[in-house]
Parts: structure tokens; sequence; C-alpha cells
């Protein structure tokens, strides 16, 4: 098959997704243009700031939700079980589940004053509800800054062409900052100078590679770690907000010139589109959903739509754009990531060069470098030997972004558990609560994380779940439809139950009873939310009835 069919279909059923079913969303959340947002009614200066205009903050909002994820998951996934499962998993996960879960993170924040998700539930179910979800969160965020910095440093380290270009693009994103919020200078002039920047600075670090002697990543993790305080502290549209808008750019630079490279090239689909329904992996359903998560849908992005964005949204009439828009594109990533290495690469090394086969480039388990292999090949015609740079670059400034963006939003986490739910006056301190949760981040990146990764996919997915429950307590309450709720819930439930069950069952057979430990206690996280949802839905239809009467 010819990989452009696959690229024009799933462009045209993404559109139609947008098109129809969000506005369809729309329509059951009663959005008003009207309405003023906590960026207006809770403005401080600091995390509750309107986006000068909505451009900038689906910047902001997109390069949190992407990261590494709708990359390196499609790669993972399709060598396992064939690029048509993922593919179908891709597509139909954006619109019908991961879509309809950004967007709905996003209103049911802005209904609550911008509060964060584990908040919401809170105020929807009960404090008990919060204290468990909000320390799960916690805790995974804490992994997800350990794994991220880790992953950043290593790259710095390993492609010293990199660093500068990473921290010049801070000094980059103030300038913009400046430009548009203080000197109020026009948002386009702004961007082309920060773009020109941004190109200055990639010519610059291949000219001028940065490298570190002595413990290089120790000393890169220090730094990392440093610049996520002050990207966590600092008011959200001096650094975090122009950096991820500027981010953003070369995520689009770079699907342009790989889907370009698509349309040129014509490539037909290497890899076979279905190998087994059991691997190594496990089953094709649930370890699938479960190893591409951030393409099709994942937890992570509800913590950003609740956390940062619900609080710089400046109007109702921009949610569908940001909070499902951004997931759509989201989408459109993952399947240029799948096309890299099905269609980029070979499948079979029988006459084939070197270092281009896609199965022996998987061995090592640098997912990483074959994605960028095929990304090279694709964009070949057009950037040359330049094309893997470009890929390393995308990967490089996202997972950063997904850094500082998990230092911030754990910062509300612990003020509002902590802070406000506990009344620890001290956890209300920014900075104080910023600097607890660097150094246990600090310590788990330089300690055994690589322990407890394996269980982070399933925990994501659960997170989704988790939301789904949250919302739709909410919609029972507020008493609007919510079958489009319930049924993702239901889905993204039994998902995760079923992974972390075979999880759980392969690690103790493993005789790693740590991983076997965490899975079960997921899973009786899970159980226990599943109760509370239920409950208040009973407790909810239980007063109604008594009213009637």
């Amino acid at each position: 098959m010819n990989s452009l069919l696959i690229v024009f279909s799933s462009a045209i059923i993404f559109f139609a997704g947008y098109r129809f079913y969000a506005c369809r969303l729309e329509k059951i959340w009663e959005i008003q243009p009207a309405r003023q947002t906590p960026a207006f009614t809770k403005f401080d200066g600091l995390d509750y700031v309107p986006a000068k205009h909505w451009t900038i903050l689906f910047g902001h909002h997109f390069a949190s939700i992407a990261g590494a994820g709708p990359i390196l998951g499609p790669v993972i996934a399709a060598l396992f079980f064939g690029w048509l499962p993922a593919l179908i998993w891709i597509i139909a996960g954006c619109i019908f589940i991961g879509g309809v879960h950004d967007f709905s993170a996003l209103m049911v924040s802005l209904r609550h004053e911008g509060a964060s998700i584990a908040e919401v539930a809170s105020r929807v179910l009960n404090f008990k509800t919060k204290l468990f979800f909000a320390a799960f969160i916690f805790l995974s965020l804490i992994l997800v800054m350990a794994v991220f910095a880790v992953v950043t440093a290593r790259t710095l380290i390993n492609n010293p062409e990199l660093v500068i270009p990473t921290f010049g693009l801070i000094l980059a994103a103030l300038l913009v900052s400046l430009m548009i919020y203080r000197l109020r200078l026009n948002q386009l002039i702004a961007t082309l100078l920060g773009i020109v920047i941004l190109v200055g600075l990639f010519v610059l670090g291949s000219f001028i590679p940065v490298s570190l002697e002595a413990s290089p990543l120790t000393l890169w993790l220090i730094i990392l770690f440093a610049y996520a305080f002050f990207a966590s502290v600092l008011p959200v549209n001096v650094l975090l907000q122009p950096r991820d808008y500027l981010s953003t750019f070369i995520l689009f630079f770079g699907m342009f010139f790989g889907y370009l490279g698509l349309i040129i090239s014509r490539p037909q689909m290497q890899a076979p589109a279905f190998v087994a329904w059991k691997t190594g992996q496990g089953h094709l359903w649930p370890m699938l959903c479960v190893i591409i998560a951030c393409g099709a849908i994942s937890g992570f992005h509800s913590l950003i739509a609740s956390g940062t964005s619900s609080k710089q949204i400046a109007s109702e009439k921009d949610a569908r754009k940001i909070g499902y828009g951004a997931m759509i594109l989201e989408g459109f990533l993952a399947v240029l990531a799948l096309l890299c290495v099905t269609a980029g690469l070979y499948w079979s090394n029988q006459g084939q060069p070197a270092g281009l086969v896609y199965p022996e480039l998987m061995q090592s388990g640098d997912v990483i470098g074959t994605f960028s292999a095929g990304f090279g090949q694709l964009t070949r015609p057009i950037l040359g030997l330049f094309g893997t740079t470009l890929a390393a670059v995308m990967l490089n400034a996202f997972v950063l972004t997904t850094l500082d963006s998990a230092t911030r939003i754990n910062r509300y986490i612990t003020e509002e558990l902590l802070g406000n739910g506990l009344n620890l006056k001290f956890f209300r301190n920014r900075y104080f609560s910023t600097a607890i949760i660097i150094v246990l981040a600090f310590s788990l990146a330089l300690g055994n994380w690589e322990a407890i990764w394996p269980v982070f996919g399933a925990s994501n997915q659960l997170v989704a779940a988790l939301v789904f429950l949250v919302i739709f307590a909410y919609m029972v309450k507020a008493k609007k439809r919510a079958m489009h709720i319930l049924l993702p819930a239901l889905f993204m439930l039994a998902t995760t139950l079923a992974a972390l069950v075979w999880q759980g069952t392969h690690f103790l057979r493993q005789e790693n009873f740590l991983l076997a430990f965490i899975s079960g206690a997921l899973f009786v996280l899970a159980i226990f939310m599943v109760s509370e949802v239920n409950g208040c839905r009973k407790r909810f239809l239980s007063k109604n009835t008594a009213a009637a009467q």
C-alpha cells in the first residue's frame, strides 16, 4: 500500500472529527464566549494570566501534551502488532476518546475556576477521593520529571550541538514575552523574530558543540532542574508560555518537512499491516492501547488542560481549538511517526542498506534513533543529512517542555493538597513547594527510576480513566448528557485494569515483587474510584427521587 493513501485518509477523518464531533461536544458543554474565564476572574499575574492570543496558548498546550509520547508509542507498537492496528487506535482514539478527554478536562476545570482535576474530584465527589487521586498524580509527576530530565541530559551529552539551541531557546522566549506583553509589539513580528533567533541558534550550535567533562549526567541534571524550578515559579507568560509557543514551531517545521517528504517520495509500506495478536509485550488488547498513549489518549493531557491551560484561556470559544484541536494535531503527528518507521525504513535486511532496517534498529532499544533514521530517510530529498538532526531536535525540545510543565503542575497539586487541603501553610509558598518537588525528582533521577518505569504506561492510562470518571460524576450532577463520557470511561477502565492484571502476573513470574505490588495498588485505586463515583451517582439519584416525591 502507498503511504500517501494513509496520509490523506487520516487527514480527512481527523478533520471530520474536529468539524463535527467536537462541535457536538461544544453544545453539550454549552460554550458561552461572553462568559469570563478564570484567567480574568482570578487573575494574579503569576498562574492566572490570559494568553495574548489563542495561538500562543495553543502552542503552550500542544508542546506540553505532545512531548515524546506520540512519537515513541507508535514506533514501538508497530513493531510488535503491525501498522494497521496502531493506525486504527490512533485515529479512533484521538477522535472519540483522547479529544473528548482533553476537551472535557479543560471545560470541567473552567467550570471550577481553573482548579486542577484533583481539586475538581474533591468538589464533585469528596476530599477522601481527592487525597488518593492527588497523591497518585503527585508521585506519577515526580517520576515523569525524573525520567524526562534524564532523557534530556543524555540527549545533550550524546548531541552536544543541541546545547546552545536548547538553552538559547529560553533567552529567545524571554525576548518574545517582552515584545508581546511589555512592549505590545505585533505578535507576528515578535514570532518571526523569535523564529529567526531559533534558526540562528541551531546554526551556532552546529559550529560550537558544548560538552561537560566531569560527571556530565549529574551536572546536566542540576542545570535542568534549576531551569525547571525557575520556569515553575516565574509568571507563566514570562517563560513557560512563550518557550512552548516557540517550541511548537520546531515541531511544525518537522511535521511539514516530514509530510512533504512523504508526498515527494511516495514510499510503499514496508512493514506488515498486522504482526501478531500476542507478543512479548502482551496481547494486542489491552497493551496496544497502553503502549500508544499520547498519540491516542493520555492521562497526562488532563493535568495540562486543568493545570496550566485552563488558567490562561481567554475565551471559552477557544476551548475546542485548544482542548480538542491539539489532540487531533497530536494524532496527526503520531501518524507521521508511524509512517517514518513503517514506510521510511525497511522490514527485511535482504539487499537493503545497513542501518535502515526497522527491526534491527529496534533490537538495541533505541526508539529515538529508529524514528530519527526513518524521518531522515523521508526528508532526505529535501533536507539531506540534516533530517536526522531535525528529528532529534524535535524530540529534545518537547521532552524539556514536558519537564517544566510537569514541575509547574506538580506545584499546583502540592499547594492544593498540602497547602490548602491539609492547611500546611508553608506548602502554600511556591518556592518551598517547588523546591521539595525538585529535590524528590532529582533524587529519583540519580536513583533507580528505571525499576518503576515499566508500570508508567498503565498508570498514565489509569489517570485518563479516572479523569473520565470524575467528569462523568460532574455531568450527572449537572444533569448533562454523559454517554460520550461514560463509554470512553468504561473502555479505558477495562483496558487499564486488564493491562494491570497482565503486567502484575508477568512481574510475579519474574519475581519482581515491587512492580507487582505497584500494579496491584493501582488496581485497588481504580476500584476505589469506581466505588466512589457509583456512590455519588446513587446519592444524586436518590436525592432527586426524594425531591420529586
